[in-house]
């Protein structure tokens, strides 16, 4: 007990005292500018924490005590409720972050396709724990409860882009790849791994040009549609669907990269 408050890794409760060292000027007003962009997307000031929380991590790298307090003031909000905010969400580092977020997806079927066996081989590469950082500061590595691709388990997330259909010897190849600065090209999604500020920044709500880049869905997403398709398959139409909505059909995938997803 005597302990307590001073857990490490992802059990944070402190916030070191350099962050909460103020802003330079000039970080500061552009911060201003890009909250100001962000806060008039929305009807209620307090309803642009969340992307307000992502903006202090691609300035900062993680939820420093400057950023809280600057989120408290210009959304009127307490530091406390931004602090409980910042609390709950694992994508919101309460300590320094490596460049990449490299997240091992150990929930069941990735556990039973070989996820406990990537976790173990790559902990061990890299000397490592749950949500601790590598010393040149280039990995954190995360134990993860589910990515949302169990049609591709087992699956790694390097900040969050897709690794697909994983082994620890690729993992172990992908971390080393990205620790030595290399390009390095997700399953799915864009071209390449940015930084972990960088996209902090895309999930603040700033656009960084990339969406349209590679495969949006894979074979294994998309293998009911073509059975579907293949047999001419249609969800039934209706008359009764509630105002504002379209029924369903089985003809075509409902994400923004429709003409992408057939490909």
């Amino acid at each position: 007990m005597g302990h307590f408050g001073l857990q490490t890794a992802a059990g944070h409760l402190t916030v070191p005292a350099e962050s909460k060292e103020a802003y330079a000027a000039d970080v500061e007003a552009a911060f201003r500018a890009d909250a100001a962009q962000i806060i008039a997307r929305y009807p209620h000031k307090r309803s642009a924490l969340l992307p307000m929380l992502h903006l202090v991590q691609s300035v900062d790298g993680y939820i420093t005590g400057r950023g809280i307090a600057l989120c408290a003031e210009l959304l009127d909000l307490t530091e406390a409720e931004v602090s409980g905010v910042a609390t709950f969400y694992t994508q919101f580092k309460r300590h320094p972050n490596g460049r990449y977020t490299v997240g091992v997806c150990t929930n069941t079927l990735c556990a039973v396709m070989g996820g406990d066996l990537i976790w173990e081989a790559v902990s061990a590469h890299l000397g490592i724990g749950h949500d601790e950082t590598t010393p040149d500061g280039m990995i954190t590595l995360e134990r993860v409860e589910c990515n949302a691709a169990c049609d591709f388990a087992p699956v790694v997330m390097t900040n969050w882009e897709f690794f697909d259909n994983q082994t620890p010897e690729s993992t172990i190849q992908l971390v080393d790849d990205l620790r030595a600065g290399k390009d390095v090209r997700p399953t799915r999604g864009a071209d390449k791994v940015v930084s972990f500020q960088d996209m902090s920044r895309v999930l603040a709500g700033f656009a960084d040009g990339r969406a349209d880049e590679g495969p949006g869905a894979g074979p294994a997403s998309l293998a009911g549609l073509e059975v579907a398709k293949g047999h001419g398959w249609t969800a039934p139409e209706t008359t009764s669907a509630p105002q504002g909505t379209t029924p369903a059909r089985a003809d075509g995938p409902t994400g923004a990269r429709t003409g992408k997803d057939k490909a």
